[in-house]
């Protein structure tokens, strides 16, 4: 069974909690499986080289781009910041209005939108224009109402425990 989609979702996968760009590449991984084409474009990562880029590589047919200069919170120059974060969207909208790939995760685009980076109605008429098959996956804390209005699937991750409140740090393999 490798049916194409007849109609393409818009998923949100939002919260304070930890699993959202987790989520998102499982379906990655899942598209992959079915012979899809699907596409990553991350808005923020870009200083760590993580476990999951270094093996997107390593796939073929998998267009993983990670466009971001870092944490934003941590930025030495927000002007160079919000540059990269329209020249990542411009990829993005690219990926996802070409009809090439089905599946387009934008990974982390809840902060650009929420910094002002980038136009929320911009992105929603983006969204909007996208050929019916292809579905979009976003990720990122405090995604906007009008992402979460426009979506078939929103999930909010919600923080129990973190191992960050008693002092572990990010573990390699699992965080990054």
């Amino acid at each position: 069974m490798n049916a194409r989609p007849t109609k393409g979702l818009l998923v949100v996968y939002t919260g304070d909690g930890k699993g959202k760009t987790t989520a998102a590449l499982g379906v990655v991984f899942r598209a992959l499986g079915r012979g899809m084409k699907p596409a990553v474009v991350q808005f923020i990562k870009g200083k760590w080289k993580t476990g999951e880029r270094t093996y997107a590589e390593t796939i073929p047919g998998l267009v993983f781009l990670t466009m971001g200069r870092g944490f934003t919170w941590e930025s030495e120059d927000i002007s160079r910041d919000k540059r990269a974060a329209q020249e990542a969207w411009a990829e993005a909208r690219r990926l996802m209005t070409s009809g090439e790939h089905e599946v387009v995760v934008l990974d982390e685009l809840t902060y650009v939108l929420n910094y002002g980076f980038v136009p929320v109605d911009e992105v929603m008429e983006a969204l909007a224009a996208r050929p019916s098959h292809v579905h979009v996956i976003i990720t990122g804390r405090s995604a906007p109402e009008p992402l979460v209005a426009a979506a078939e699937l929103v999930t909010e991750m919600r923080n129990v425990r973190h191992p960050f409140e008693k002092g572990i740090p990010a573990q390699v393999g699992l965080d990054f």
